[in-house]
């Protein structure tokens, strides 16, 4: 039982972090940042809504954001942003569920099996929300990479060059983070379930054998006088 806490209480704190890394990463503004810092007086990031020049100096941050999500953007971008959507909506309802499968809180507290199967369904949905904000923020950081070894590898300089930032960066960290989560939980439901159901069962068994035996030893200490005296009364009553 300890360990099983234990992988619960480690597997929430981990769900804990991936899904706010996840949700930051996505409305964050620094998936690509200019490479040429050197050359520039200025910082660019570019994110999933907006961009943001930040001045070296003073500090001063100026964002624009993009159009309307009806326009015309790229595709990377229209499904990169799809991809982190997914993996936030999963990842809050997998915490979420995995919140009330805790042994800590006051739901179901009769009902451990229920508890363990809501365990699964955490992990399991933790699992999913990994596979598209892996997918989605590694895909944007292979794109941006591939962009600028193309460009120097022909020689092109376009004045500002990016590379991924530190918000690509949180969102791979999420995603690894909900599959560490979900494989724990589904692991440790997987592994307790069986101990689980068994003591449920033996319980079960020794209640019944307690009751059987009570009802055994009630008809042995009845007295015989009154076990005639109630067929008498039985008799006479049909007459």
């Amino acid at each position: 039982a300890g360990m099983r806490f234990f992988l619960q209480y480690v597997g929430c704190v981990f769900a804990f972090f991936s899904t706010g890394f996840l949700i930051i990463s996505t409305w964050t503004d620094c998936w690509m940042v200019n490479a040429d810092d050197s050359l520039e007086v200025s910082t660019k990031c570019r994110g999933l809504w907006w961009e943001c020049v930040t001045n070296v100096f003073d500090g001063i941050q100026t964002c624009d954001e993009y159009d309307s999500i009806f326009a015309e953007h790229p595709v990377k971008l229209v499904l990169t942003r799809a991809m982190m959507i997914t993996a936030d909506i999963l990842a809050g309802f997998g915490f979420l569920f995995l919140v009330l499968g805790l042994d800590c809180v006051k739901f179901l507290p009769d009902e451990p099996l229920i508890k363990l199967r809501i365990c699964l369904v955490a992990g399991v949905t933790l699992l999913i929300a990994g596979l598209p904000g892996i997918t989605g923020s590694v895909w944007y950081a292979v794109d941006v990479y591939v962009e600028r070894s193309s460009l120097v590898f022909h020689n092109v300089f376009l004045g500002i060059q990016y590379k991924f930032g530190w918000s690509c960066w949180l969102a791979m960290v999420g995603s690894l983070g909900c599959f560490l989560s979900g494989a724990l939980l589904t692991c440790c439901t997987y592994l307790f379930r069986e101990t689980s159901s068994g003591r449920l069962h033996s319980a079960y068994s020794l209640r019944k054998g307690y009751s059987s035996a009570g009802t055994i030893v009630t008809n042995m200490h009845l007295p015989s006088s009154q076990t005639a005296t109630a067929k008498m009364y039985a008799v006479d009553t049909r007459v």
